[in-house]
């Protein structure tokens, strides 16, 4: 690979489709991202068009460097098996086949939790830990991604978890504390309740809280009382996008 061109992430989200080229060294876009809106009808094909377009946009920076793919799904050998956020006939598409057949080089295609603890594993809150970390991502639901001993545990679905009997995610995500009109202290309370479940399960060494309400951190995390170390991420919105780049560079 030329030393110049660096490997694409990109990441698909039911709002906007995100990418560009990352140099691995630092764990840095290595241009300005590109950001386009979703397609209001988010078949495979027209985010594939997307996809496409953000790919050319960056084809001299790039080169034929694989390109990692996040997608708000679960994703076993590049198959999506679930649809979050964007349609619905995402469900059961083969979408590393799709994506590497319309870009004409490998794609890797990942869930994007998972992409952004990758992303912090090697260049943010989750560096140089040993053991179990579980990284949580706070927004319209809670994605979660789990990192044992420096390796990724892909496609835990741990916000779906049923606690009091009821979808972790419709009481402790962000999106419920902004409809509740909970307190920071209120919500603070919820996650207390989740977190010490989830940690009752696994036991992690470290807890790491992503998402866009990571940035407020200070507000609720110092008030959770639990057995690992709750800490925020650190590479905010860039991490599933460097995440990607990473896998799709070390597959």
């Amino acid at each position: 690979m030329a030393k110049s061109h660096h490997p694409l992430g990109i990441d698909i989200g039911g709002s906007g489709i995100k990418g560009a080229p990352v140099d691995l060294e630092v764990g840095h876009f290595a241009r300005e991202r590109l950001r386009i809106e979703t397609p209001v009808e988010s078949t495979p094909t027209a985010v594939a068009d997307v996809v496409a377009r953000i790919s050319e946009h960056f084809k001299h920076w790039t080169g034929t460097s694989p390109i990692g793919v996040t997608v708000p799904a679960v994703v076993s050998r590049g198959v999506t098996r679930t649809a979050a956020n964007i349609d619905q006939t995402w469900i059961g598409t083969d979408a590393e086949a799709l994506l590497s057949s319309k870009l004409g080089r490998p794609v890797t295609v990942v869930n994007d939790a998972d992409a952004a603890g990758v992303g912090e594993l090697h260049y943010g809150a989750a560096r140089d830990v040993a053991g179990l970390v579980l990284l949580a991502t706070l927004g319209t639901g809670i994605g979660t991604a789990l990192l044992n001993a420096g390796e990724l545990v892909p496609n835990s679905e741990l916000g779906h978890l049923q606690i009091d009997g009821v979808d972790a995610e419709t009481c402790a995500s962000s999106l419920a504390r902004e409809s509740d009109k909970l307190s920071w202290e209120e919500w603070a309370g919820r996650l207390q309740r989740y977190f010490a479940y989830v940690e009752d399960l696994l036991w992690p060494d470290l807890i790491v809280v992503g998402g866009g309400v990571s940035k407020h951190a200070q507000h609720y995390l110092p008030l959770l009382h639990l057995r690992a170390p709750i800490v925020p991420a650190q590479l905010g919105n860039a991490a599933g996008i460097v995440g990607a780049a990473w896998l799709a560079a070390n597959q």
